[in-house]
């Protein structure tokens, strides 16, 4: 078989090395795809437009290629999935309808209402002044929310009212395009985050292992919110009782109001869950593989990936046997340009790469291009180092002693990815250069 993979970041180089793992997988073409795509196994890269339907389905045509897989959540968003369904491609990847559950805050709130889903109450503004007078009436601390999609950045958890007035007047003076020109406000939850990420052909659903993410830029999760710093997977609080909580009260409700809606949802369906002490709560949904979390979960994962895309894509996930894992667990550090994710340099070479991998880390590229014979920054996260190991001390050893060998100017990593399962519980004894 012969695929086609959507995207440029860490997460489609992941897709990448994973599905090339397949001896029934023959080719791959990522679409536009980075500086580790271009040289990975079985895959090339080809400049077009991600968020061109034609020409995709052009190239699927051209190239015999027989399942699409769309990482990123802006062409689903943008309908992309159905132009090549409709060009009888099978797609790993939700419709531009079931793909709102991302793009629209306001719209997955009201699902979720519907499906009668445990969330944070929230209300939704499309103007500023109403917004201000609610946080006024509310107080703080309390979550400002850019509706649309804002590449992970739209979210503020503001402690002041000062600062979710900020939050609120910046949204709507455009910091997020039209994405901000609605504001979901919600309620400040506390506890633990998970990210479950469950497979589903729009019948089935079935979870993957469960991540935990790092959002914040700071150690000690402190600063902006960013797209992610670091993960590991399984995280150890998500026990079979929760997540059969979990299955029960979100994943199976959400497919069903979907189901209702008319929506045949074929793809990955993310929820990202606070553990509160009432219980799981949704913070958001995502309509795609999450970004560093697939990094982390795809080395475990035991079962060809190229069969459950497919299965899901052709509507019988059903029939296919339960997934298999590695008896292992996975670390996962973002390697990020200084400044992320406010302003930061591009085009800065990259030394260091295969020493990092001799040290027993794979290196999944995210913002990186090849240029001539050299590797260069392309973006704020610029490369995910991931090890699996039997334990979290082992893996995360791994993944920091592999950051050392990595080079480029001014690069950042967080020291403490992981601190809730190391058993130090504090920050490696790495540092950023």
């Amino acid at each position: 078989m012969k695929i086609l993979v959507v995207g440029n970041g860490g997460r489609e180089h992941a897709l990448v090395w994973k599905l090339a793992q397949s001896p029934t997988v023959e080719a791959i073409v990522c679409v536009p795809g980075n500086g580790g795509t271009a040289g990975a196994a079985k895959c090339r890269n080809h400049a077009l437009n991600a968020l061109d339907g034609e020409a995709l389905a052009d190239l699927c045509a051209r190239e015999g290629l027989g399942l699409a897989v769309i990482g990123p959540e802006a062409p689903l968003a943008a309908g992309v999935a159905d132009f090549l369904r409709d060009r009888g491609i099978a797609v790993f990847g939700p419709s531009q309808a079931g793909a709102q559950i991302e793009a629209s805050k306001a719209w997955a709130k009201a699902l979720m209402a519907e499906a009668n889903i445990p969330t944070a109450t929230a209300a939704v503004f499309t103007n500023a002044a109403a917004a201000l007078d609610y946080v006024c009436q509310q107080g703080a601390p309390i979550v400002v929310k850019a509706d649309g999609l804002a590449a992970g950045k739209g979210v503020v958890v503001a402690q002041t009212l000062a600062e979710a007035e900020a939050a609120i007047v910046a949204s709507f003076e455009g910091a997020f395009g039209a994405a901000g020109q609605t504001v979901v406000i919600e309620e400040c939850l506390t506890g633990p985050e998970i990210s479950v990420l469950a497979f589903t052909d729009g019948q089935t659903i079935r979870p993957l292992k469960v991540a935990q993410d790092h959002k914040r830029i700071g150690e000690g999760d402190t600063g902006l919110n960013t797209g992610g710093m670091g993960a590991y997977a399984p995280a150890p609080l998500a026990t079979p009782e929760l997540l059969a909580q979990v299955q029960a009260q979100v994943l199976e409700p959400a497919l069903a109001t979907l189901r209702d809606r008319g929506i045949d949802y074929r793809g990955i369906l993310y929820a990202g869950l606070m553990l509160t002490p009432a219980g799981p709560k949704v913070i958001e949904f995502n309509c795609r593989f999450g970004d560093p979390e697939t990094q982390s979960v795809l080395p475990l994962l035991a079962t060809p990936l190229v069969d459950v895309l497919l299965a899901c894509a052709e509507g019988r996930l059903a029939d296919l046997p339960e997934l298999e894992w590695h008896d292992a667990v996975s670390a996962c550090v973002v390697l990020a340009a200084g400044g992320y994710p406010g302003d930061y340099a591009k085009g800065d070479r990259i030394d260091g790469l295969a020493a990092a991998e001799a040290a027993g880390a794979v290196v999944f590229h995210a913002g990186t291009n090849a240029v001539d014979d050299e590797i260069q920054t392309a973006g704020g996260r610029v490369l995910n180092v991931v090890a699996t190991a039997a334990d979290f001390d082992a893996a995360f050893t791994k993944v920091y002693q592999a950051l050392e060998s990595i080079q480029f100017r001014d690069r950042y990593y967080r020291r403490d990815v992981g601190w809730q399962v190391r058993s130090s519980g504090a920050a490696a004894t790495t540092h950023e250069s």
